[in-house]
């Protein structure tokens, strides 16, 4: 074997009752799609790049050296109703390692077939899925905003049934940890509290080693969860499915299932189709971050000695939250606009453009990166309003030092086009992957004004190409 990972397995030490033992399921003629050489170097792994190697062992068929593959249990609220067993249904933790900057990281197969908690599913992805994630994740990553990571894509050489046959394929996926308010609320279901205990213990070690307490814990990860969302907001992302079992500990952002990021702005956009009632719709993820964390709370009160002065601690502090979203989501649009610090009128002054976007249906991230480049005047069909705003904005910015490059740092020229990702499904499917390997390398660069030949990349759809609805996959 010429592949080695330096696996050190901290959640397999953890109460048995954690989780499940549990091998991915081979499948029939794994090949390697893509494969994330940097990420590779980041996590340590050394490997001569033997494309058979790395398809066998991030599809499931073959096992490296220091694995200890699981499943993980947990439960969630999804869409509003809890769920008290969810788990891993089709994905297999097969270990961690402390990367070369001193970080510990999971790695895990997404696609690997059943589990203990597959329930009626098969355990198994889909192409389309796979390499959505790989790219926006990617993306996610290169605008600077906290992810989970993509090293691998295998296609399985097996379909797999959704609506009809589909073409099966894995996804090697990297995080910080796979712990989720989901996870805490399993043992806090069943008043498990050595369980409980045990996995706040792990989980403060692992993310949150200043905090002393369950509460000092919560306050960091409100902190966490905060900046996260107001960085989603910032570029347009749409989660699609902020239920609790989606919501990580870690402060990262996981599961791409539905996610999609807005073409023209409106704040009440849903693209899932499984969101009926705009749940979990843009402007709504601010909200909805406040009552997962909430259930984190509730998750974390049996630890406290004084449940009841516990209580009425972390009400306050959640109830604190929505202004620490607030303020988080105002410090990201004003380096949007060009500033540095906020005054008072400046959130009237971002929020006042905001409402002219819809009224003109404006593009979310093009009239924003055009503004950093010196006017959007073209994206607004009746530009009067824009003009008192641009006036007020001129006079606004006049004593920012450093606004354009403020603007061009915050505003990307380029996101993964829901309509380009479609496309690039489609091509994948009928055994194309050029259109994937040419998103993917110019997202690397999101924030760099596109190559000539990658300008169509930044165009929004016409509308025969509009994507109105994303997909789970599951």
């Amino acid at each position: 074997m010429t592949l080695t990972i330096p696996f050190d397995n901290s959640y397999a030490r953890l109460p048995a009752h954690l989780y499940s033992r549990q091998a991915p399921v081979p499948v029939t003629a794994p090949v390697l799609l893509a494969f994330n050489d940097a990420l590779a170097h980041e996590l340590g792994i050394e490997t001569d790049r033997d494309a058979d190697e790395l398809a066998a062992i991030f599809a499931g068929n073959r096992l490296p050296e220091g694995a200890a593959p699981l499943a993980q249990a947990y439960a969630g609220h999804q869409f509003g109703g809890f769920n008290p067993q969810l788990g891993d249904g089709r994905a297999i933790l097969l270990g961690e390692v402390v990367d070369r900057a001193g970080n510990r990281r999971d790695i895990q197969i997404k696609g690997a077939g059943r589990t203990p908690y597959s329930r009626m599913g098969d355990g198994r992805a889909w192409l389309g899925p796979v390499l959505r994630e790989y790219l926006l994740s990617e993306a996610m990553h290169a605008m600077g905003i906290p992810t989970t990571r993509a090293l691998a894509a295998v296609a399985t050489g097996e379909d797999v049934y959704r609506d009809t046959a589909l073409p099966g394929a894995t996804l090697a996926r990297v995080a910080a940890s796979h712990i989720r308010v989901g996870t805490f609320q399993y043992f806090a279901a069943r008043q498990d509290i050595a369980a409980l205990r045990a996995l706040y213990d792990h989980t403060r070690a692992r993310h949150f080693p200043d905090a002393g307490s369950p509460g000092e814990m919560l306050d960091q990860v409100i902190a966490a969860q905060a900046d996260l969302v107001a960085a989603w907001m910032s570029v347009g992302f749409i989660h699609g499915v902020m239920n609790t079992d989606n919501t990580a500990l870690s402060g990262e952002t996981i599961d791409y299932g539905p996610a999609a990021f807005m073409d023209t702005y409106h704040p009440v956009t849903v693209y899932s189709s499984i969101d009926r009632h705009g749940r979990y719709s843009y402007d709504n993820q601010a909200r909805v971050i406040v009552w997962n964390v909430a259930q984190l709370a509730g998750a974390l009160v049996p630890l406290m000695p004084d449940q009841d002065a516990a209580i009425a601690a972390f009400t306050e502090m959640v109830n604190a939250m929505p202004d620490r979203v607030e303020a988080a989501r105002l410090r990201r649009f004003a380096a949007k606009i060009g500033i540095a610090e906020m005054r008072d009128g400046d959130a009237a002054l971002i929020d006042e453009l905001l409402a002219l976007m819809v009224a003109g249906s404006a593009d979310f991230t093009n009239t924003f990166r055009d503004l950093a480049h010196g006017d959007a005047r073209a994206h607004f069909p009746d530009p009067a309003g824009y003009d008192r705003w641009h006036a007020r904005w001129q006079a606004r910015i006049a004593t920012e030092r450093d606004a354009k490059m403020r603007m061009l740092a915050a505003n990307p020229a380029l996101i993964p086009r829901n309509h380009r990702v479609e496309a690039m499904i489609a091509a994948a499917v009928a055994g194309d992957m050029d259109p994937f390997h040419r998103l993917l390398s110019a997202l690397s660069a999101p924030f760099d004004d596109p190559a000539p030949e990658n300008r169509d990349l930044a165009a929004p759809p016409q509308p025969q190409e509009v994507v109105r609805e994303t997909f789970c996959g599951t």
